[in-house]
């Protein structure tokens, strides 16, 4: 079976850009990242009907799947019009060489470079802001329920002791007449 150079050299930049654009997704939060724990005296089953109502109103609440289709739509038009655009540039420069196609090829690799990594940091900063949501409607509920959510500890480091020795000091020789201060006057006025 064999394989022709023209559909190898079509696949591969299909793969690249595939690859590109798959980094883009924005997954939905799948659960809290917050501890809740319940309150004394409740019972286990108790907790955990609090802990699934809570995960389905902060779900509810927070419309998780439309955002997440939103930003890797976001962060997929990003890196369509980082290759875009960086062809487009590509040729202008390609042209001003004599050689728009060369140009506008790296120019397309260029921007497709650049416009994934854009829309890459864009689609986690739409994570992390989704995360953020899910968690703020999952410890209003819980704490309404009478349940409490674990604060992280901060922590603190105490710096470490550093030892410095001292400079040491040389005597005068004996005999020895400090030479007379330097006074400085200011410039005259004319």
């Amino acid at each position: 079976m064999m394989f022709s150079t023209k559909s190898i050299s079509m696949a591969i930049p299909a793969a690249v850009v595939a690859l590109a654009l798959g980094g883009c997704a924005v997954m939905p939060p799948s659960g809290p990242s917050i501890v809740a724990l319940p309150h004394s005296g409740e019972s286990l089953e108790q907790f955990q009907q609090n802990d699934y109502a809570c995960r389905d109103y902060a779900n509810r609440s927070t419309n998780s799947s439309g955002a997440a289709q939103a930003g890797t739509t976001n962060s997929v038009n990003s890196a369509a019009l980082g290759t875009f655009g960086g062809a487009a540039i590509g040729a202008l420069f390609g042209a001003a060489a004599g050689n728009a196609g060369a140009g506008a090829a790296i120019g397309a690799g260029s921007g497709l470079l650049i416009g994934g990594a854009n829309g890459a940091n864009s689609a986690q900063y739409s994570a992390a802001g989704l995360q953020a949501h899910y968690d703020a409607a999952y410890a209003q509920c819980m704490t309404s329920k009478g349940d409490t959510i674990a604060q992280p500890r901060p922590y603190y480091a105490a710096p470490q002791p550093v030892y410095v020795a001292p400079q040491p000091y040389y005597a005068p020789p004996p005999g020895y007449v400090a030479p007379p201060p330097v006074m400085y006057a200011p410039y005259p006025y004319y």
